[in-house]
């Protein structure tokens, strides 16, 4: 099951992002408030998953967390733009 949820949070972020808000308490040791989910909802879904993970299990964010949570922010970077490299090469 866990391995499931973990295909899911990858493939489709967003729809990991609903599920955890509605089903458990993952988001609200983290944030107060709702605008810093709300935006990572909207842009960053992935780096949102990843550092709320790593606050979550209490690991200090340094060395090889600070490294995935790098390589999670340049897969949702990569995510925005390909889909506009993508259209920009069927034009052509």
């Amino acid at each position: 099951m866990p391995c499931l949820f973990a295909f899911l949070a990858i493939s489709f972020p967003r729809v990991a992002i609903i599920l955890l808000w509605l089903f458990t308490n993952f988001f609200t040791h983290i944030f107060h408030g709702i605008i810093i989910p709300v935006i990572g909802f909207l842009f960053l879904p992935l780096t949102l998953l990843v550092y709320a993970y790593l606050l979550n299990a209490h690991m200090p964010i340094g060395g090889l967390q600070l490294v995935i949570l790098f390589i999670a922010v340049i897969l949702d970077l990569g995510l925005i733009g390909g889909g506009t490299w993508r259209s920009r090469r069927r034009i052509d």
